[in-house]
């Protein structure tokens, strides 16, 4: 195998590795985000409370995220 080709073949893993990685966050994101309307649906009362909570769960899977796609540059 020439350079040019195992480039190549790492270029294609490294894309494929973010798009798996990309999936856990969505995942994360959907369950976070229907459980608090699901809640706020069951207790009125409480949706700014809960708004707030989601706010914050949602900050750190969102920098999860981010910190898996810096990852795969950092380590390569």
């Amino acid at each position: 195998m020439d350079i040019v080709t195992l480039a190549e073949v790492a270029g294609n893993l490294n894309a494929i590795g973010y798009g798996l990685a990309a999936i856990g966050p969505g995942i994360g994101l959907g369950i976070l985000i229907g459980k608090t309307i699901e809640s706020t649906a069951r207790q009125p009362e409480l949706g700014g409370r809960l708004q707030t909570l989601m706010f914050l769960g949602l900050a750190f899977v969102e920098f999860l995220a981010l910190l898996g796609f810096v990852a795969g540059f950092i380590f390569k």
